[in-house]
């Protein structure tokens, strides 16, 4: 479907349909939207978020990608949740030629790259490792445009590496339902390539005692956001992100950062090859109250390669960090907004 100038065309499907409902809305002047939460850290909530702040994040985007009127954008993420909401606002807002498409895996299948010309795009992680998988069929749309987008969830390191393809500038994103979409970037590829994020023009951040990050921004009202993000500030309205206060395994009394393992372990699986989906979680233990379980997504790793990462591991972070279990799964759920339903996963495992 397209949306050209503003002008809506007629629905063909439901999902259509919804897009319109909303572009309709908006263009009416609608003062307040209410959007759910992910549900990716707990159980999705109801967010009331005015036009006014949907305005401010959308002006913030247009600037710093430097979207114009009539740029051509790809939409498809799921236009219930925040991320696929704000690309229609973009749209409408800065003039953008909207070209919307149910969400999918391979959401570039069907177009042709010498007709289909996107200057705009954002996927989750699990949309661009699929892209990635065919290099031939999607370099030649990635790398025309302004600025892609990967954010819903962290970028691991093998994804990253595969990313370096790409001669358009990636970014990975940090923002939620709460800040309005994104609210800091973090290049991922060529020579402004970054490990930190740095905050959006106005957006203002700090930490409470936790470390964990306070955002302030016209995007959020002007209140201030308080998240269970733990970062390391770095200084100039950057920040590097540690990882979540609320995922810390306790495992014998001792705090682990399951983002800390991942990163370890990463390294181990790109040299060994593995390019699928993993992640560490803590489950119940009767001796240590948690342990930590390494659930990779339909391989099972050679015992070399698992007694390789247990000392990378333990050597990296700690003894308490190696995995005490590594758990193959066919395929792994997934959120409504196509994160890894971790949660699901371990208690199902």
């Amino acid at each position: 479907m397209q949306i050209t100038a503003g002008r809506l065309p007629e629905p063909k499907t439901e999902y259509e349909a919804r897009a319109v409902a909303f572009c309709r809305a908006w263009l009416s002047g609608q003062a307040t939207f209410v959007l759910k939460t992910s549900g990716s850290t707990g159980t999705p909530k109801p967010i009331t978020l005015s036009r006014t702040q949907m305005q401010a994040s959308a002006a913030l985007t247009g600037r710093r990608f430097g979207l114009a009127a009539g740029d051509r954008a790809l939409v498809c993420l799921n236009i219930e949740y925040i991320a696929g909401v704000m690309m229609l606002v973009r749209g409408l807002e800065l003039g953008l030629d909207l070209t919307i498409v149910e969400p999918s895996v391979r959401p570039l299948d069907g177009f042709d790259p010498e007709r289909d010309r996107f200057a705009f795009a954002a996927f989750v992680p699990l949309q661009m490792a699929a892209l990635l998988e065919t290099p031939e069929q999607s370099l030649p749309f990635l790398n025309t445009m302004k600025a892609v987008l990967v954010g819903g969830a962290a970028v691991d390191r093998g994804l990253e590496n595969r990313i370096q393809a790409i001669s358009a500038p990636v970014f990975s994103t940090y923002g939620m339902t709460e800040t309005v979409s994104h609210i800091a970037v973090r290049q991922l590829n060529g020579p402004e390539k970054a490990g930190e994020f740095t905050v959006l023009e106005g957006v203002e951040i700090g930490v409470d005692e936790r470390s964990c990050l306070h955002i302030t921004a016209a995007a959020t009202g002007f209140r201030k956001i308080q998240t269970n993000d733990v970062v390391d500030l770095t200084g100039d309205g950057r920040f590097r992100l540690l990882g979540r206060a609320d995922t810390i395994i306790n495992s014998g009394g001792v705090k682990i950062q399951p983002e800390r393992v991942e990163e370890v372990a990463g390294e181990i699986l790109i040299r060994a090859g593995f390019r699928g989906r993993f992640f560490v979680y803590g489950v119940p233990d009767e001796r240590l109250g948690q342990r930590v379980v390494l659930f990779m997504e339909s391989v099972s790793l050679p015992d070399g390669v698992r007694e390789e990462l247990k000392d990378a591991v333990r050597r990296e972070v700690g003894p308490y960090a190696v995995p005490k279990q590594f758990i193959s799964v066919g395929g792994f759920d997934e959120t409504p907004t196509g994160k890894i339903d971790k949660k699901k996963i371990s208690q199902n495992h």
